[in-house]
C-alpha cells in the first residue's frame, strides 16, 4: 500500500479511474460516480458535449466533427486535461462546491500495480486540477481486496484476481502487503476483439462495438463451457455489400476464440504461484481465488479458472466496484491495521 490507512483516514474524497469506468467516492455520501471513462468533444470548438453514459452512446455514431475519447487507458490516465474535464462534469457543481470548502482537500486515487511513476504523477496531476492540495494513492489490488472484504491486514494468504477492461492483476497478499503479483496486458478488451475478429473472418460481418456484450451474456452463465447455448443470432453489417446483415453465430467458436486471450491470465496466476512461499500457497489451497473487475462477471471465466488451477474460485459481490468500494473503506475508517498485543506477550 501506497498511502498508509491513516493518511487515507485524512483524505475527502478517492477516485478510481479505470479504462472501462470512473467511480468517484466522497466521504460520508459514498459512492457519487459511477461512469463509463468518455467523453464526446467537439473538434470545430473543443467544446465538451457529453460525458459518461451518454458519450458512450455516441460512440461510432457522430459526424466526423465530433470525437468521442477516453482519456484513461489500461488504468493511467493519457490524456491529462480531458480526465479533469470529464471528472468535473461526472462529479457535478453540487458536490464540488462542498469538497472546494474544505480548507486543506485531500484525495486519494488508484493506480495499477507496478505503475511506472509517469503514470503515478498523471493521476495526481488530474486530481489536483479537481483542487486537491495532496493526493495519496493506493494500490488497484489492495484497495480491490479491501472492497471485496478479504481479511488482508492478517497474517494468512489472500489470491485476488482483478478483472479490467485493458489489464487483469493477480496477486497474493499477506499482512495489508503484496507478497507476488503480476499484471497481464489482457482484459475485457481483449476479448471483445477476439469476438469482433471471428465474426469478421468467418462470417464476414463488421460487428457495432455496442454488440459485442450482449453476444457474451447470450452464451449464458455456462457460456465458456459446452452447457450453453448452441447459437445465437447477432446483428451486424456485411462487409463485402455495407448492408444490415444478421447471422445465426455457433458459441462453440465464440468459446475457442476467447479462450485465446484468457490463457494468458492462466500463465499469470501460474507465474504469481511459482513465486509465492509454500506456505502461503498451502493457505491459497482452502482459500482459492476471488475475483473481481467488471470483466470478471464474463459468462463461464470462473468455471474454466476452477478446472485449469483446481482451486475454489469465486465471484465477489458487485465485483465491478470492489475497488471504489474499497478506497471508501480506507477513507472511512473501516479497516483497522494488525496490532500486537504487547502486554498480553
Amino acid at each position: 500500500m501506497t498511502a498508509s490507512l491513516e493518511q487515507l483516514r485524512r483524505c475527502h474524497f478517492a477516485v478510481d479511474l479505470g479504462a472501462a469506468r470512473t467511480r468517484v467516492w466522497v466521504k460520508g455520501a459514498g459512492l457519487v460516480v459511477d461512469q463509463p471513462s468518455a467523453a464526446a468533444v467537439n473538434t470545430r470548438s473543443g467544446a465538451l458535449i457529453a460525458v459518461g453514459e451518454f458519450a458512450e452512446r455516441m460512440t461510432g455514431r457522430t459526424p466526423d466533427y465530433i470525437r468521442v475519447v477516453r482519456p484513461v487507458s489500461g488504468g493511467t490516465v493519457v490524456d491529462i486535461e480531458m480526465a479533469q474535464r470529464m471528472l468535473r462534469h461526472l462529479i457535478g457543481d453540487k458536490v464540488r462546491r462542498a469538497l472546494r470548502r474544505k480548507p486543506f482537500l485531500r484525495a486519494a486515487a488508484c493506480t495499477p500495480h507496478d505503475a511506472d511513476p509517469l503514470a503515478q504523477r498523471a493521476a495526481i496531476e488530474t486530481l489536483v486540477g479537481l483542487g486537491a492540495r495532496r493526493v495519496e494513492l493506493v494500490d488497484t489490488l489492495i484497495a480491490a481486496a479491501v472492497g471485496c472484504g478479504l481479511p488482508v491486514e492478517q497474517p494468512e494468504a489472500s489470491m485476488i484476481l482483478v478483472c479490467g477492461a485493458a489489464t487483469t492483476q493477480v496477486a497474493v497478499l499477506s499482512l495489508g502487503s503484496i507478497v507476488t503479483a503480476a499484471r497481464v496486458p489482457v482484459g475485457g478488451e481483449a476479448v471483445d476483439h477476439a469476438i469482433v475478429q471471428l465474426l469478421r473472418h468467418r462470417h464476414e460481418l463488421m460487428l457495432p462495438s455496442q454488440s459485442v456484450r450482449p453476444l457474451q451474456l447470450a452464451l449464458s452463465a455456462n457460456g465458456l463451457s459446452p452447457h450453453g447455448p448452441a447459437t445465437a443470432e447477432i446483428h451486424g453489417r456485411d462487409v463485402a455489400t455495407g448492408l444490415a446483415r444478421s447471422v445465426q453465430v455457433d458459441t462453440a467458436a465464440v468459446r475457442d476464440a476467447i479462450q485465446t486471450p484468457l490463457t494468458a491470465v492462466l500463465d499469470g496466476i501460474g507465474k504469481v504461484l511459482r513465486d509465492c512461499p509454500p506456505d502461503l500457497v498451502a493457505d491459497l489451497a482452502d482459500r482459492g481465488i476471488m475475483m473481481v473487475g467488471g470483466s470478471a462477471l464474463l459468462p463461464g471465466f470462473d468455471q474454466m479458472l476452477r478446472q485449469a488451477t483446481g482451486m475454489p474460485v469465486s465471484i465477489a459481490e458487485r465485483p465491478d466496484i470492489c475497488a471504489a468500494r474499497g478506497l471508501g473503506a480506507m477513507l472511512e475508517g473501516k479497516v483497522q491495521p494488525l496490532t500486537l498485543d504487547l502486554a498480553a506477550s
